[in-house]
């Protein structure tokens, strides 16, 4: 069974940055997309940013465009994310899953999910 661990939330600062890890628990990056979401309380899931199996092709939400990354070290079967300037509205659960095939920013596309690490912006 693959399993998916995030860490790296906490609190911070708006403006501010954070890097977030999704270690996957088998040597699969090859095979499975990535994909991080976020829910906050009383909204939707929604994705964020997904990365490829093969080449690392990424894609990201309109909201994250030019203040995240999403990248992998498979060596460490490890995908992270990236958040800078970042905006009260993020606070969130962010969420890493994983799936076969393309990555996608659908949640319901993904068969795998973390535990989830708590973000939290604020001053």
């Amino acid at each position: 069974q693959l399993q998916l661990v995030e860490s790296g939330g906490g609190l911070v600062q708006p403006g501010g940055s954070l890097r977030l890890s999704c270690a996957v628990s088998e040597l699969s990056l090859d095979y499975y997309a990535i994909g991080w979401f976020r829910q906050a309380p009383g909204k939707e899931r929604e994705g964020v940013a997904c990365i490829s199996s093969m080449f690392g092709t990424t894609h990201f939400a309109d909201s994250m465009k030019g203040r995240s990354r999403i990248f992998r070290d498979v060596a460490k079967n490890t995908v992270y994310l990236q958040l800078n300037s970042l905006k009260p509205e993020d606070t969130a659960v962010y969420y890493c899953a994983a799936r076969i095939g393309n990555p996608l920013l659908s949640p319901n596309e993904y068969g795998y999910w973390g535990q989830g690490t708590q973000v939290t912006v604020s001053s």
